[in-house]
């Protein structure tokens, strides 16, 4: 009877993790149209436009690679999270102090540094299962 709760509670979970990804992705797809109206309606492209739509394909490729995979490589929060500064940069760098802008290029560089860690210890030490040579996420 345990064992019948267990799979049970599994599989809900399961649901509920696929439909979380589902409801991700739909809003992801909805903000880009979003934002691609809002560039036709411009009528020009900007730098902060495109990084937000980078950002966003981030974040789709993030859902398709947990799809695949089943778990989430810690590197591409980090890639958004990276773009996601830089655009905050781009789009208030006129009102930004001294002080803040550091901060915020500090920020980037202590990100760049967490990536660089976590892809030498994937090489130098890759998990059981996985070959040397083999591409990592």
């Amino acid at each position: 009877m345990s064992r019948q709760i267990v799979n049970a509670g599994r599989t809900a979970l399961e649901w509920l993790e696929n439909l979380g990804l589902l409801i991700v992705a739909v809003a992801t797809v909805f903000a880009v149209s979003q934002e691609v109206i809002t560039i036709l309606e411009a009528g020009q492209v900007r730098l902060a436009d495109l990084l937000l739509l980078f950002i966003y394909l981030e974040v789709l490729a993030m859902v398709a690679a947990y799809l695949e995979s089943g778990t989430l490589p810690v590197r591409m929060p980090l890639y958004i999270a990276v773009v996601a500064l830089a655009r905050y940069l781009v789009l208030d760098m006129k009102a930004l102090d001294n002080w803040r802008m550091l901060a915020v290029a500090g920020a980037i560089l202590v990100i760049a540094l967490a990536v660089l860690v976590i892809r030498y210890g994937h090489v130098r030490f890759p998990y059981e299962g996985s070959a040397k040579g083999e591409k990592e996420q």
